[in-house]
């Protein structure tokens, strides 16, 4: 049996640069694509394909299958978020509106992974699973009542201590707890003050905090020496209210995560190649707040009522394709394409200007260099391509009518360490 070396220092350190993290819209809806720097270099295809401490995000099965590490990084991530509005009798409304007042965010995560026997390992890994910015310096609801700036904030980190057990040679199952964080806050939004249940906690009340845990369980299998095959699944988190946006979210504040669940695959096609591909499923249609259409509002649901408007997003599938090669024993470089479906409906654009989550089509390339027999340097480079959703019967007659076009284009760039433990 190995001894068991849990050292608490580093560990604690990551926590602390994990959890001051700000957390910005991410890709696959307001999902991440990838939870490390070097899962981003292959698209985030990782459920079977463990490369690192953070492997329990992906599959809490992998962390059985990497060498007892920590690893830290940090990502820099710059979203273009943009809307426009035509066809608008209200005056002021047309336009063109740059939602990029704030522009830059780090995002740090944090892993740990360490065998306790031959048959048990264990892990700690921490990240921002998703989340959202928008920030209008000139609002685009001004014209409706909003004033000064308008946008929302949401983040999400989530600390997932993780359990992975052998049991044969092949055959890996694992098991994490999901703690979730989410911090919000809202402004610029007092044009919906009439469309509310509770106008005094709609807009502008600073930021809010929520939590929740969740279950993930994990399953990994080398068919073969070169064929691995995962699965996983992630519980729907029951997370506290906002309840100082009881006014705007559906169910007096209530902002759960939603279930997600996917399969994935690496093949060692040569011994420098490798190939990998995952499919998973976001259950948004789950999270009312998330998936109520702005049309519950003229069916005598206001804003904050049980069943009050959303921001009608849909369930989305993300396919992840990526390809990693040895240039040699201690170079390796990385490629990646991520497409995932499109969770905001044309008729739904308005309301969506806050969180225009629209991009589907995301192209990645990565590498990583040892340093030392007991370090590892990698880094990633991400492109989500301009997409943009036009508006069809998007802006409701009792707001005069017309049409909210939005898009989004999104660039990553991410760094990490890896030392040996």
């Amino acid at each position: 049996m190995q001894r068991f070396h849990f050292n608490i220092s580093p560990i604690a350190a990551g926590l602390v640069l994990t959890l001051g993290s700000a957390n910005a819209l991410a890709t696959d809806g307001y999902f991440s694509t990838g939870y490390s720097v070097k899962s981003q270099g292959v698209g985030g295809a990782s459920i079977a394909y463990p490369q690192d401490g953070l492997a329990a995000a992906s599959n809490p099965a992998g962390t059985a299958w990497v060498d007892d590490q920590i690893e830290a990084g940090i990502t820099l991530f710059t979203p273009n978020r943009n809307t426009e509005i035509t066809g608008s009798p209200v005056p002021g409304a047309n336009g063109s509106y740059d939602g990029n007042a704030t522009k830059n965010f780090l995002i740090p995560e944090f892993g740990y992974a360490q065998k306790i026997s031959n048959t048990t390992s264990v892990g700690v890994a921490v990240f921002g699973n998703g989340g959202m910015d928008t920030d209008y310096s000139n609002s685009p609801f001004a014209a409706y009542g909003g004033q000064g700036s308008a946008g929302v904030n949401l983040e999400q980190l989530f600390i997932e201590p993780s359990v992975a057990f052998k049991v044969d040679q092949n055959n890996t199952l694992g098991v994490g707890v999901n703690f979730a964080y989410q911090q919000f806050s809202a402004k610029g939004l007092q044009g919906f003050s009439q469309a509310s249940a509770d106008a005094a906690n709609l807009t502008n009340r600073g930021t809010d905090t929520s939590t929740g845990w969740g279950l993930h369980l994990g399953w990994l299998v080398h068919l073969t020496h070169d064929l691995t095959v995962g699965a996983t699944w992630s519980s729907k988190i029951n997370t506290g209210k906002f309840s100082d946006y009881s006014g705007l979210f559906a169910d007096g504040g209530s902002f759960d995560i939603p279930e997600s669940y996917g399969i994935g695959l690496a093949f060692k096609a040569t011994p420098t190649w490798t190939l990998v591909a995952d499919i998973e499923k976001i259950k948004y249609s789950q999270i009312v707040s998330v998936a109520n259409p702005l049309a519950n509002l003229f069916a005598g649901n206001p804003l904050g009522s049980a069943n009050g408007p959303g921001f009608g997003w849909q369930d989305v599938t993300a396919i992840k394709l990526g390809a990693s090669y040895d240039v040699q024993p201690s170079v390796t470089v990385r490629a990646g394409y991520n497409h995932s479906g499109q969770p905001i409906p044309a008729d739904q654009t308005f309301f969506n200007i806050l969180a225009p989550g629209v991009v589907q089509d995301h192209l990645s390339f990565g590498a990583s260099w040892k340093t030392s027999s007991s370090g590892e340097l990698s880094l990633f480079y991400a492109h989500a391509f301009k997409k943009q959703v036009n508006g069809s019967s998007s802006i409701p007659s009792s707001f005069g009518g017309g049409e909210a076009n939005i898009n989004l284009t999104e660039n990553s760039f991410g760094l990490a360490y890896i030392w040996k433990l």
